[in-house]
């Protein structure tokens, strides 16, 4: 393992967050099953807690044992992940409230990108959200990182630089797309053929 994802590993086993890469763009991840954590987070990217984070793993199998995705749920999500799309689904109770915002409803990211799989494997679930301060541009590489996210992390992944765009979020069950992102002309073709 790379020394900087396993000092990622280390600073997520004690509680706190890190700045990984994706195929999108850099991502803030901490323990997405702790609620303090969880909070790190928001305080670091000064989010809004009525704006829910998601939940990154490493694989779909991984996350249905914290989701209740139906049949086409399920379907889409191994259809288009690993890959940049965060796919809306049913939580389950080990999810905390505090991500979600209090909603039953996670989205679910599987990072198409080696390096950030390797650190979900051995971490367990992470926030995925963009390592930016809310308003800010997202960060492509870690030269933009803002000092303030830097400074209160446990650790930083570098993964060179990312391409810039965002995922699509997608609510598979529903047909409807919350973001338009990378892949999306895909997935509404797929919600045309299935939903």
């Amino acid at each position: 393992m790379r020394a900087d994802v396993s000092a990622a590993v280390d600073a997520v086993a004690r509680g706190e967050a890190v700045v990984y890469p994706t195929e999108t763009v850099y991502g803030l991840g901490a323990d997405a099953l702790d609620a303090e954590a969880i909070e790190r987070v928001f305080e670091l990217k000064r989010r809004s807690h009525d704006k829910p984070l998601s939940l990154g793993v490493a694989d779909v199998d991984t996350a249905l044992q914290y989701t209740y995705p139906t049949p086409t749920e399920e379907a889409f999500m191994r259809e288009f992940l690993p890959g940049p799309v965060t796919v809306v689904v049913e939580r389950s109770e080990q999810v905390p409230d505090v991500l979600t915002s209090g909603k039953r409803r996670v989205g679910v990211r599987v990072p198409d990108h080696e390096i950030a799989r390797e650190l979900l494997s051995e971490t367990g679930p992470l926030t995925a959200t963009s390592a930016n301060v809310s308003g800010s541009p997202s960060v492509t590489q870690l030269a933009d990182l803002d000092e303030r996210i830097r400074e209160g992390v446990g650790a930083v992944v570098d993964g060179g630089e990312a391409p810039g765009t965002e995922s699509t979020v997608v609510d598979p069950g529903s047909g409807v797309v919350h973001r338009r992102g990378a892949s999306a002309d895909e997935i509404e073709a797929w919600l045309a053929d299935h939903t």
